[in-house]
């Protein structure tokens, strides 16, 4: 196991990929703690991973309440020492064009999209300082590195915390933390569902995936799990500073 009684943070653990995520991150032997803003969900997470064998801790949390984030990472570090991978995923989808998206829209997407990560690494990196290390991998998705149609918020807030991760990156390369953006493409979960209503429905969307993804195909939340493992650990002990698409190939088409 790769991942060794290290201890893991992942945020939007509570179902799609941010629960893929927690359990392979647990399979390969992390301690797992799941956050997410429903406890319902957290909870199911926990117990998937418990009963699989692996060790897991539900802990809802509001990400967008900096008092909550804050208390997540404390407890994490008072019952465990360490905290060594930090996976920021908790993000939100709002449609709309310049015209179409209202400002509290643009307002609730930087929220979640941009400011509880940035939150969650500044909160996280004493810890990884005092330890010689660790590994925040934070989502952002292909739509920030190539541009859609309509999707001005999410596109602009996606696109900004690429930057955000590399800045992190280059800041703090010399204490040994790693910081990465997951960048993945189509996976077919509810969080699609603003994408869904702006192209008329499931038969619409179902058609621009096969006819604009080069491979044809949805990603498997397995898939991209296979990325957040990568990132989380040492197989990328040398790569700091990049954003990883995982998209079948959309955002080069």
């Amino acid at each position: 196991m790769i991942l060794k009684d290290r201890v893991a943070i992942v945020t939007g653990a509570g179902s799609g990929i941010g629960r893929g995520g927690a359990e392979i991150l647990a399979r390969e032997g992390a301690i797992v703690i799941v956050a997410d803003l429903s406890s319902e969900r957290s909870d199911e997470t926990a117990l998937i991973i418990t009963k699989a064998g692996g060790r897991a801790e539900a802990r809802p949390t509001d990400v967008t309440d900096e008092g909550a984030l804050a208390k997540l990472i404390a407890d994490t570090h008072a019952a465990h020492g360490r905290i060594d991978i930090l996976h920021s995923h908790a993000g939100i989808q709002v449609e709309g064009s310049l015209e179409e998206v209202s400002a509290k829209g643009l307002d609730q997407s930087y929220q979640l999209n941009v400011r509880a990560h940035f939150v969650a690494a500044k909160l996280v990196v004493p810890h990884m300082k005092g330890q010689g290390g660790g590994s925040i991998v934070i989502t952002s998705s292909n739509s920030g590195v190539f541009l859609d149609k309509g999707m001005l918020a999410y596109i602009t807030t996606k696109a900004a915390v690429i930057m955000m991760v590399k800045q992190i990156a280059l800041d703090y390369a010399k204490f040994n933390i790693r910081c990465n953006a997951l960048c993945p493409g189509w996976v077919d979960t509810p969080f699609n569902a603003p994408y869904m209503r702006q192209m008329g429905g499931r038969a619409e969307l179902e058609k621009y995936v096969a006819d604009t993804i080069p491979m044809g195909r949805w990603a498997s939340i397995e898939e991209i799990a296979e990325s957040i493992l990568y990132l989380a650990s040492d197989r990328s002990s040398f790569m700091t500073g990049h954003a990883l698409v995982i998209d079948g190939g959309e955002c080069i088409a």
